[in-house]
């Protein structure tokens, strides 16, 4: 494990809603299989009541089940190619840079991750997966020929709390289920929790929100003001904030001159000038 001095910060992201608009998979696996939007997520939906199951394996089995019965390829690369499709919100292909370049002014490094219920092989066809240290989303097993059978790993609700221990402790891999439950140090741990931001908009988000905020980083909710159900979306949220699961309400908008970009340079500037008060409180005279 790199434990070098220099100051960390990791910013993660939720992907649908927080990214991007809408569902990465309404953009073309929805279409592709011949269904609407509404019709897939109802029968997804429907497929979890009756059995009682897990709402992000329900959809994960019905992608593969509309996918087989309409003949559609589900080979990894045709995911990756479906998610060079997806479209993101203004200015999030510049934000990495941005922020990456402010945090380096003050010897800040930034590490970026994907903490998602969406599709890993989608996300990776998208424009922006080359700046993600680690992108921590559902994801299939495949057979010798390459086509996915099942899947190999699924992050709902809780188990997006188990991936932000896996960033705090600098544990990468998904399947290492020791290291992550290992004792270690909070001064030795790659990444404290206060030194995260986590951006969230959905309900998947609220144990990572709070988890977030309660030891001691930053969590944002973010609402798309374009979204039809804009009103809907932004009351539930400001009650995350009344509820004190959340720290800020940012809109999903990420230009360089932006609220968000502001708010996000302030809570660095914040993480710096404490770290910087804990060095001086270490000198020896």
């Amino acid at each position: 494990m790199d434990m070098d001095s220099s100051l960390r910060i990791a910013i993660v992201y939720d992907f649908d809603g927080t990214l991007s608009p809408g569902n990465m998979q309404e953009y073309d696996f929805i279409p592709s299989v011949g269904k609407k939007n509404e019709e897939f997520w109802e029968e997804s939906e429907k497929l979890a009541n009756e059995q009682d199951g897990d709402a992000i394996l329900a959809y994960l089995f019905t992608m593969l089940r509309n996918a087989q019965n309409s003949n559609l390829s589900l080979r990894r690369e045709a995911f990756v190619e479906s998610g060079r499709k997806v479209k993101l919100f203004d200015g999030v292909e510049q934000w990495f840079e941005l922020v990456n370049a402010y945090a380096k002014e003050k010897g800040i490094s930034i590490e970026h991750y994907i903490n998602s219920s969406g599709i890993k092989e989608m996300i990776e066809g998208t424009t922006i997966a080359k700046e993600f240290k680690k992108i921590y989303a559902c994801s299939f097993f495949y057979n010798v020929d390459g086509v996915a059978y099942w899947p190999s790993v699924v992050v709902n609700y809780t188990t997006k709390t188990q991936f932000l221990f896996k960033i705090n402790k600098g544990i990468d891999s998904v399947s290492d289920s020791v290291r992550v439950n290992e004792y270690i140090p909070e001064s030795k741990r790659r990444i404290p929790f206060s030194n995260m931001i986590y951006f969230g908009d959905g309900i998947t988000d609220i144990p990572s929100m709070r988890l977030v905020k309660q030891m001691g980083g930053h969590s944002i909710a973010v609402y798309d003001t374009e979204d039809k159900h804009y009103e809907r979306n932004l009351a539930k949220i400001k009650q995350l904030k009344e509820d004190k699961r959340v720290d800020f309400i940012m809109p999903t908008n990420y230009r360089a001159d932006g609220p968000t970009m502001e708010l996000v340079k302030r809570i660095i500037d914040k993480i710096h000038a404490a770290n910087e008060l804990t060095q001086a409180g270490n000198i020896e005279e």
